[in-house]
Protein backbone atom coordinates (compact mmCIF):
# COMPACT_ATOMS: atom_id res chain seq x y z
CA UNK A 1 0.00 0.00 0.00
CA UNK A 2 2.66 2.57 0.93
CA UNK A 3 4.68 2.08 -2.64
CA UNK A 4 0.88 2.56 -4.22
CA UNK A 5 0.30 5.82 -2.36
CA UNK A 6 3.78 6.80 -3.26
CA UNK A 7 3.63 5.95 -6.82
CA UNK A 8 0.55 8.14 -6.97
CA UNK A 9 1.73 11.34 -5.28
CA UNK A 10 5.02 10.56 -7.74
CA UNK A 11 2.84 11.11 -10.51
CA UNK A 12 0.71 14.00 -9.56
CA UNK A 13 3.66 15.68 -8.55
CA UNK A 14 5.00 15.02 -11.65
CA UNK A 15 2.01 16.43 -13.58
CA UNK A 16 1.67 19.47 -11.72
CA UNK A 17 4.87 20.67 -12.09
CA UNK A 18 5.08 20.32 -15.97
CA UNK A 19 0.89 21.55 -15.76
CA UNK A 20 0.78 24.13 -13.01
CA UNK A 21 -2.55 25.96 -14.74
CA UNK A 22 -4.30 22.79 -13.79
CA UNK A 23 -3.29 22.58 -10.05
CA UNK A 24 -6.08 24.90 -9.33
CA UNK A 25 -9.91 24.09 -9.06
CA UNK A 26 -13.08 24.44 -7.45
CA UNK A 27 -13.98 22.14 -5.17
CA UNK A 28 -16.98 20.08 -5.10
CA UNK A 29 -20.45 21.65 -3.74
CA UNK A 30 -21.98 20.41 -0.99
CA UNK A 31 -25.72 21.64 -0.59
CA UNK A 32 -27.22 21.29 2.73
CA UNK A 33 -30.59 21.72 3.43
CA UNK A 34 -32.83 21.75 6.66
CA UNK A 35 -34.87 18.28 6.84
CA UNK A 36 -36.42 19.11 10.55
CA UNK A 37 -36.08 20.95 13.28
CA UNK A 38 -32.26 21.65 13.34
CA UNK A 39 -31.47 18.33 11.50
CA UNK A 40 -29.52 18.74 7.95
CA UNK A 41 -28.69 16.49 5.07
CA UNK A 42 -25.98 17.64 3.08
CA UNK A 43 -25.56 16.30 -0.81
CA UNK A 44 -22.30 15.97 -2.81
CA UNK A 45 -22.52 15.75 -6.76
CA UNK A 46 -21.16 12.63 -6.37
CA UNK A 47 -24.01 11.47 -4.43
CA UNK A 48 -21.97 11.82 -1.17
CA UNK A 49 -24.53 12.12 2.09
CA UNK A 50 -23.79 13.71 5.48
CA UNK A 51 -26.57 14.66 8.23
CA UNK A 52 -26.39 16.60 11.13
CA UNK A 53 -28.37 17.74 14.52
CA UNK A 54 -27.57 19.90 16.73
CA UNK A 55 -27.69 19.15 20.53
CA UNK A 56 -30.96 19.20 22.73
CA UNK A 57 -29.52 22.17 24.45
CA UNK A 58 -29.76 25.05 21.79
CA UNK A 59 -33.42 22.77 19.99
CA UNK A 60 -32.22 20.38 18.07
CA UNK A 61 -32.48 16.85 18.35
CA UNK A 62 -29.05 15.34 18.93
CA UNK A 63 -29.59 12.22 16.50
CA UNK A 64 -26.42 12.94 14.42
CA UNK A 65 -23.19 14.34 15.15
CA UNK A 66 -23.30 18.36 15.18
CA UNK A 67 -21.85 20.13 12.35
CA UNK A 68 -18.42 21.45 14.61
CA UNK A 69 -17.73 17.19 15.51
CA UNK A 70 -17.60 17.12 11.47
CA UNK A 71 -15.23 19.56 11.33
CA UNK A 72 -12.99 18.64 13.90
CA UNK A 73 -13.44 14.82 12.29
CA UNK A 74 -12.58 16.46 8.95
CA UNK A 75 -9.36 17.90 10.62
CA UNK A 76 -8.55 14.41 12.31
CA UNK A 77 -9.00 12.24 8.70
CA UNK A 78 -7.22 14.79 6.79
CA UNK A 79 -4.44 14.67 8.94
CA UNK A 80 -3.98 10.98 9.71
CA UNK A 81 -4.44 10.86 5.30
CA UNK A 82 -1.42 13.38 4.84
CA UNK A 83 0.60 11.86 7.52
CA UNK A 84 0.22 8.66 5.73
CA UNK A 85 0.68 10.39 2.43
CA UNK A 86 3.83 11.87 3.51
CA UNK A 87 5.37 8.57 5.69
CA UNK A 88 4.98 6.96 2.14
CA UNK A 89 6.99 9.67 0.24
CA UNK A 90 9.75 9.71 2.75
CA UNK A 91 9.49 5.97 2.61
CA UNK A 92 8.47 4.89 6.36
CA UNK A 93 7.51 1.08 6.22
CA UNK A 94 4.44 -0.26 8.53
CA UNK A 95 3.29 3.00 9.39
CA UNK A 96 0.15 3.86 11.68
CA UNK A 97 -1.89 7.04 12.70
CA UNK A 98 -4.56 7.57 14.87
CA UNK A 99 -5.33 11.31 15.17
CA UNK A 100 -8.12 13.14 18.13
CA UNK A 101 -8.79 16.30 17.65
CA UNK A 102 -10.71 18.16 20.01
CA UNK A 103 -11.05 22.14 20.60
CA UNK A 104 -12.18 24.90 22.93
CA UNK A 105 -15.57 26.61 22.53
CA UNK A 106 -17.64 29.90 23.95
CA UNK A 107 -21.50 29.09 23.02
CA UNK A 108 -22.33 32.59 23.93
CA UNK A 109 -20.74 33.39 20.63
CA UNK A 110 -22.90 30.48 18.89
CA UNK A 111 -25.70 32.38 20.28
CA UNK A 112 -24.85 35.76 19.64
CA UNK A 113 -25.12 36.49 23.09
CA UNK A 114 -21.35 38.42 23.21
CA UNK A 115 -20.34 40.45 20.09
CA UNK A 116 -16.65 40.29 20.97
CA UNK A 117 -16.62 36.21 20.98
CA UNK A 118 -16.47 34.23 18.29
CA UNK A 119 -19.06 31.46 17.10
CA UNK A 120 -16.00 29.20 16.02
CA UNK A 121 -13.86 27.32 18.64
CA UNK A 122 -11.38 29.46 20.41
CA UNK A 123 -8.54 27.06 19.61
CA UNK A 124 -8.20 23.45 18.65
CA UNK A 125 -5.54 20.55 19.83
CA UNK A 126 -4.67 17.98 17.01
CA UNK A 127 -3.14 15.09 18.86
CA UNK A 128 -1.09 12.44 16.58
CA UNK A 129 -0.17 8.80 17.43
CA UNK A 130 2.23 7.19 15.36
CA UNK A 131 4.62 4.19 14.83
CA UNK A 132 6.50 2.92 11.70
CA UNK A 133 9.81 1.25 10.85
CA UNK A 134 13.19 3.21 12.17
CA UNK A 135 10.47 6.48 13.07
CA UNK A 136 11.93 8.42 16.15
CA UNK A 137 10.25 10.71 17.73
CA UNK A 138 11.95 13.56 15.65
CA UNK A 139 10.81 12.41 12.60
CA UNK A 140 7.35 11.84 14.35
CA UNK A 141 7.42 15.40 14.97
CA UNK A 142 8.52 16.60 11.65
CA UNK A 143 5.72 14.00 10.02
CA UNK A 144 2.96 15.88 11.73
CA UNK A 145 3.94 18.97 11.56
CA UNK A 146 3.87 18.81 8.13
CA UNK A 147 0.91 16.54 7.86
CA UNK A 148 -1.13 19.22 9.88
CA UNK A 149 0.25 22.57 7.96
CA UNK A 150 -0.33 20.43 4.50
CA UNK A 151 -3.36 19.00 5.20
CA UNK A 152 -6.51 21.43 3.59
CA UNK A 153 -8.70 21.43 6.41
CA UNK A 154 -6.50 22.48 9.17
CA UNK A 155 -5.09 24.72 6.90
CA UNK A 156 -8.48 26.93 6.18
CA UNK A 157 -9.16 26.82 10.53
CA UNK A 158 -5.59 27.66 11.37
CA UNK A 159 -5.29 30.47 8.49
CA UNK A 160 -8.87 31.32 7.97
CA UNK A 161 -9.72 31.06 4.08
CA UNK A 162 -12.03 33.90 2.96
CA UNK A 163 -15.89 34.09 2.44
CA UNK A 164 -18.06 34.99 0.02
CA UNK A 165 -22.03 35.44 1.10
CA UNK A 166 -24.04 35.61 -1.30
CA UNK A 167 -27.59 35.41 -0.83
CA UNK A 168 -30.80 34.51 -3.07
CA UNK A 169 -34.52 34.12 -3.46
CA UNK A 170 -35.71 30.37 -3.13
Amino acid sequence: MTEAIRTAIEGASAYLTEHPDEARYTDSLATARVISGLAVRVEGPGGEVLETDMPPAVGGGGAQPSPGWFMRAAVAACVASLATMRAAQVGIGGFTVEVDVDSESDDRGILGLDPSTPGAPLSMRIRLRMSGDGLGMEQMEELGVWAVEHCPVSDAVRRGVPVHIEVTGA
